[in-house]
């Protein structure tokens, strides 16, 4: 009977030890299109799509020893990999000789990881087992050496790059009591280890005792958005969505921009109003409030919107995009944008204002005037605006505006 041919993967022969250099750009897009190659066969056919998942995490980091990883841009590409190749492994069907196979060769991946780039497969690996009785096995291989590096004979700063594979198979295993007595043996108290210990406890059903084991987690090494996160969890699963909202919310859901904050709250807790949760995120960060500006647009609350705006900094750009945007749905609120963008270019505010800035913004703000009908009204806000005390900035806009309209 003939076999079928080996599947070619693409991403394969452009992994290869070294492939890349300094600049992150490529290799970033590289491990992207590899994922999504991966998870592209994986609606098809899982099993094949977990053993390229697998060849992936060998490759990965040899071909990126040389990768500049300063930016985060490329650990955080292949920690997002990782995170997918691993559900895609842990799920795949196959038969246990194959997974014990990709196991070793994992595990074998993980320790050859000289950067290292796959250190946090450590994390999925009580899952990569696929069952207990396997997790099991793995504690027991691993737990020996955990209690070594961590005995009191040992010199500081021991490590062992199994440790978090360790403490992941005895929570997959159920062995949870067993999983806090070696926490407790580590040296130092860090959450790296300690979330382990709080999994565990609402495991077992002791949810109050997590939150508690979770907060004494706090200290130098500590992760307090992790730790939020955790505790918020527990308590948004026991169906205390208000406390968890007290006690976690903003802590918990920090996003990259202001905006990306008040929508992951919002879409955690669809009970609250968006304007208690703006109130609130506000309140949170005195002397910030212009940053809240796109929240309280993205929620519709467009007069608050321009109250914030006309408190502190707001990003000019962020303004004349709602200027422009709102025109013609709600020229008043846009008309309202365009004035403040406009007073804080004027005040000195702004990331490398052009002139190109400052007639965006006035155009947007006039066309919005014109609309409604208070053309007349807004180019008087202009000019006030524009009035003495001088100031360099104000004398740019001033200059700028003065090549097309009539103010000065």
């Amino acid at each position: 009977m003939t076999r079928p041919p080996a599947h070619k993967w693409a991403f394969a022969p452009r992994f290869r030890r070294h492939a890349f250099g300094w600049r992150s750009q490529q290799a970033v897009q590289r491990v992207r299109e590899a994922t999504a190659e991966i998870q592209k066969i994986a609606k098809k056919d899982p099993a094949l799509a977990a053993t390229g998942a697998v060849l992936f995490l060998e490759k990965v980091s040899p071909a990126l020893e040389q990768v500049d990883s300063s930016s985060g841009a490329i650990g955080t590409a292949v920690n997002l990999a990782i995170e997918a190749c691993a559900k895609i492994i842990a799920a795949a069907p196959v038969d246990d000789r194959t997974r014990d196979q990709w196991l070793d060769r994992l595990w074998e991946a993980h320790q050859n990881d000289q950067i290292p780039y796959i250190e946090c497969l450590g994390d999925y690996w009580g899952e990569l087992c696929a069952s207990r009785d396997r997790a099991s096995a793995w504690a027991d291989r691993l737990i020996s050496t955990v209690e070594m590096v961590w005995s009191a004979n040992q010199k500081p700063g021991g490590y062992f790059h199994g440790t978090i594979a360790c403490l992941s198979a005895l929570f997959h295993a159920g062995r949870h009591e067993e999983l806090l007595a070696v926490i407790e043996k580590a040296p130092y108290s860090m959450w790296h280890y300690r979330q382990w210990g709080v999994k565990a406890l609402a495991a077992m059903g002791r949810k109050a005792d997590a939150i508690r084991y979770a907060e004494a987690s706090r200290g130098l090494n500590d992760n307090p958005i992790a730790i939020a996160r955790a505790c918020e969890e527990i308590l948004l699963a026991s169906g205390f969505a208000d406390e968890a909202y007290a006690r976690y919310a903003i802590a918990a859901n920090q996003g990259t921009t202001f905006l990306a904050t008040f929508r992951s709250i919002a879409k955690k807790y669809p009970t609250k109003a968006p304007a208690k949760i703006l109130d609130d995120l506000v309140a949170s960060t005195p002397g910030q409030e212009g940053k809240w500006f796109a929240a309280a647009k993205d929620a519709g609350l467009y007069d608050e919107a321009i109250a914030l705006a006309q408190r502190t900094p707001c990003d000019p750009r962020t303004l004349t995009r709602a200027a422009r945007d709102f025109a013609t749905t709600n020229p008043r609120f846009a008309a309202e944008a365009g004035l403040a963008a406009l007073r804080w270019i004027a005040a000195g505010h702004g990331y490398e204002i052009t002139g190109l800035d400052v007639l965006s913004a006035h155009s947007s703000t006039m066309e919005a005037a014109k609309n409604y009908g208070a053309t007349d009204e807004i180019e008087g806000r202009v000019r006030e605006l524009l009035a003495a005390p001088k100031s360099p900035a104000k004398d740019f806009v001033a200059k700028v505006l003065g090549r097309t309209t009539d103010v000065k």
